[in-house]
């Protein structure tokens, strides 16, 4: 059941951590009161992005009743800005023309990623709806697969052959007006079959005599990228490259479009978003979801992890014996198994990351699993010590101090070559490292832990 106007309090509010608290709170309080005048007074100076901000601080039932009071809050610069998980319910509370009329304020990249977000009843509404030219280019967009540069490519561009001069291109770009995209940093060169083959500089054209060809200061094309390549790859592409654009191309290798570095930061962050909530085995809880949404993310890893604690505890009670007999192996072999899980987790966050920006590839994977294993057992030698000792004065056993500095120097030898192993093995058969590493260098670290401790300890002590 919905929440009536008067029921919405102004102290209901949860606060952005770039927006002063008392714009949320005005906002709120105007919302629950009905008064449409002042919620333009509040949003029509703030940038789209702020305004976004704003939105997804509000419930459910205050996002409803914002639309009523004034729909023209929800343009398109500020539902490009919204989170996706936010903007799927604020899809909800508009009309399909109310949705086309906010795509026309945007470029062809922005008006693909919100009409690949819509429902399919929504989305063919709105694709009949939008001009030919516009429905004939969302339809190539999203004939590509999601996570692509086709996705992503911007059909506006800048192109001019090379002997054009600086005078004839601003000319021609003046001429052009609104078919300009509304932001872009280069004018792509192209030979008489529109392939790129360079590009000049916004900046560069400006400080240029009108009379000097492009030619003359046009760069080589660095890179050109192909709409079916995966956009984590371009994003390689141009933090290697230190793009600020770049042109997409067809097979025949014609200029289609181009990637800007607006889009690309954002894939970067998403993706570096993404490896890190896998390497904890969740994903992303937005202020939208529902307890049961976050339960049914997290559940099968949890599963999983019970699984292998399982596994652990079947390697503990193959010496069950051994630890009634002496309780001091049971105080601590926590300890070895604790370690060797985090050295692991060490490694592995450390083999993640370079996967992700191609630092560790198959040429030099012998050599980083070396520095790894070399790391593992250089800091077991300097824990074993340590233990060691605390375990000789703790329970009055130099062969007890022994043991454990044994089972320490080996467990974490074996994590420095599980975290780099693991998502190298699991990467070399299609799987994502982040997602299940940790998992399988968690269980590693703990059966092998347990096993050289408990068994050195039954071999030595008993």
């Amino acid at each position: 059941m919905t929440q009536p106007v008067e029921e919405l309090h102004r102290d209901d509010v949860t606060t952005g951590m770039d927006l002063p608290e008392g714009v949320l709170v005005e906002l709120i309080g105007a919302i629950a009161d009905g008064d449409s005048v002042l919620v333009r007074q509040l949003l029509e100076p703030l940038h789209p992005a702020d305004i976004a901000d704003l939105i997804e601080q509000l419930s459910w039932d205050q996002q409803r009743h914002l639309a009523e009071l004034d729909s023209a809050v929800f343009s398109g610069e500020v539902i490009a800005e919204i989170g996706y998980d936010t903007r799927a319910g604020i899809f909800e509370l508009l009309e399909p023309q109310q949705i086309v009329e906010a795509l026309d304020e945007l470029d062809s990249d922005d008006k693909t990623m919100v009409v690949e977000e819509l429902e399919p009843e929504v989305r063919e509404a709105v694709l009949a709806a939008v001009s030919a030219e516009d429905r004939e280019h969302l339809e190539a967009s999203l004939s590509f697969e999601e996570e692509t540069a086709g996705r992503l490519m911007q059909r506006e561009f800048v192109a001019a052959p090379s002997f054009w001069t600086v005078g004839h291109t601003i000319d021609h770009m003046r001429l052009a007006g609104e078919e300009l995209p509304d932001l872009f940093f280069e004018v792509f060169i192209v030979d008489e079959g529109f392939r790129p083959i360079g590009a000049v500089p916004v900046s560069r054209l400006m400080r240029s005599q009108r009379q000097t060809p492009l030619s003359e200061l046009m760069e080589s094309a660095k890179i050109t990228i192909r709409p079916e390549d995966d956009q984590e790859d371009a994003a390689y592409l141009f933090e290697k490259y230190h793009l600020i654009s770049a042109p997409v191309v067809d097979d025949s290798g014609r200029l289609k479009g181009m990637l800007t570095v607006d889009d690309i930061v954002d894939v970067i962050q998403e993706e570096n978003k993404e490896d890190l909530l896998a390497l904890a085995g969740v994903n992303e809880a937005g202020l939208a979801d529902t307890v049961w949404e976050s339960v049914k993310s997290r559940a099968p890893w949890l599963l999983v992890n019970l699984g292998t604690a399982v596994l652990a505890s079947l390697v503990i009670a193959l010496f069950d014996q051994a630890i009634a007999q002496l309780v001091a192996l049971a105080v601590l072999m926590p300890i070895v198994a604790s370690m060797g899980g985090n050295a692991g987790t060490q490694s592995l966050a450390v083999a993640v990351r370079a996967l992700a920006t191609r630092d560790l590839t198959g040429a030099n994977s012998l050599r980083f699993v070396w520095r790894e294993a070399a790391a593992g057992l250089v800091n077991g030698l300097i824990f074993a010590v340590v233990m060691g000792i605390i375990a000789t004065v703790w329970f009055q056993e130099p062969e007890l101090g022994y043991v454990i500095a044994v089972a320490m120097v080996i467990n974490l030898a074996i994590a420095g070559l599980a975290g780099v192993l693991v998502p190298l093995g699991l990467k070399h058969f299609g799987a994502d490292p982040a997602v299940a590493s940790s998992v399988f260098v968690t269980t590693v670290t703990d059966v092998v832990g347990f096993v050289v401790f408990l068994g050195l300890g039954a071999l030595v002590l008993l």
